[in-house]
């Protein structure tokens, strides 16, 4: 049986060890265009909506969970360069950047 100050701290460790980079619209859009997709191309690629992607795009939501995984995984293998962004523990929401190999600043 765990002590109570063991229980106490496992969630906040789980947390920190699944914490990555997270996506803002400029990141997903950057991703989506290395790879010569379309939304529609992105999200079926990913197993989701092209209105999800296009949410994530505009920055009305940004990717969380198995999403943000998967697009960092991509990213990875895309050769994709990112800085992992800093997460806003009040509001759930990260801040992060994304840039192309030698474009950056373009879209």
């Amino acid at each position: 049986m765990q002590s109570t100050a063991d229980s106490d701290s496992a969630p906040a460790e789980r947390s920190r060890r699944r914490a990555g980079p997270t996506w803002d619209a400029a990141s997903v859009r950057a991703l989506r265009r290395r790879l010569g997709l379309t939304q529609k191309g992105m999200a079926a690629e990913m197993g989701t909506r092209q209105q999800t992607v296009s949410e994530w795009e505009t920055g009305l939501y940004r990717p969380r969970g198995v999403s943000a995984r998967l697009l960092t995984i991509i990213a990875e293998r895309a050769g994709l360069e990112y800085q992992a962004g800093s997460q806003d523990r009040d509001s759930g929401q990260g801040r992060g950047d994304a840039e192309k190999r030698g474009d950056a600043g373009r879209s």
